[in-house]
């Protein structure tokens, strides 16, 4: 549907005992409703929150004005779990993008395809990261995981699946290690409750009191987690 000119995309889902409006990270909204509602019942509610809809946008154009725009060059900063490192072109190493001595270092030979090294970097240090820090935190929960992924997950940092698995974006190396800590925790969460409901909210704050902290980090910097 559209209103004023922003289309609204409607997703209906059994996960869902009652509408909710997202605005993505690329800024497009995103409606998810129970699957036994009607269009009309969707469109209404979705009408009803038409000012919600344009706050949430107007702040999301805000937050973007942020965003970086990086290019494949020496000096230009790339963020790796919170900290920003400069780029180094070399002539030639070992491997195609490493950590050394305080650069992320690329051999000159492999620019034409910088994009997909750093996102192939970024793909394996995540779920090594992932990997250790789950080990800490699923001590704290009943259920556990079947699998843990990382990939492409567009404007989701994690999901998690009907059979206990985690995904997670390979963005998830560009955050903080506490930021990563409540990604995981969030998606935990949802092995026990799959939406977000009151007793979701609960379950999280007890695992993680301080989640709002890192929840907020996001907003402010999801923008910037890009290449």
């Amino acid at each position: 549907m559209n209103i004023e000119g922003v289309e609204i995309k409607i997703e209906k889902t059994d996960r869902r005992k009652t509408a909710s409006i997202f605005i993505e990270r690329d800024g497009s909204v995103r409606v998810l409703a129970p699957v036994s509602s009607s269009d009309e019942t969707v469109e209404k509610v979705v009408r009803s929150k038409q000012y919600q809809i344009f706050t949430k946008l107007a702040k999301w154009q805000e937050l973007n004005q942020g965003k970086v725009n990086r290019q494949f060059v020496n000096g230009q900063s790339f963020l790796y779990f919170g900290r920003n490192y400069r780029l180094s072109i070399v002539d030639k190493q070992e491997v195609p993008l490493k950590l050394s001595r305080g650069y992320l270092t690329i051999d000159r030979n492999e620019l034409d395809k910088a994009k997909k090294i750093f996102k192939l970097f970024y793909k394996e240090k995540a779920l090594k990261k992932i990997a250790e820090r789950l080990k800490l935190i699923e001590e704290k929960f009943q259920q556990k995981p079947a699998s843990i992924k990382v990939m492409e997950l567009q404007n989701r940092w994690a999901s998690w699946t009907p059979k206990h698995g985690l995904n997670f974006h390979w963005k998830c190396a560009m955050a903080p290690i506490p930021v990563i800590d409540y990604i995981i925790s969030h998606e935990m969460v949802h092995l026990k409750y799959p939406n977000h409901s009151p007793e979701f909210w609960n379950e999280l704050d007890k695992k993680m009191p301080n989640y709002k902290e890192y929840e907020n980090w996001l907003k402010q910097n999801g923008v910037k987690m890009t290449i």
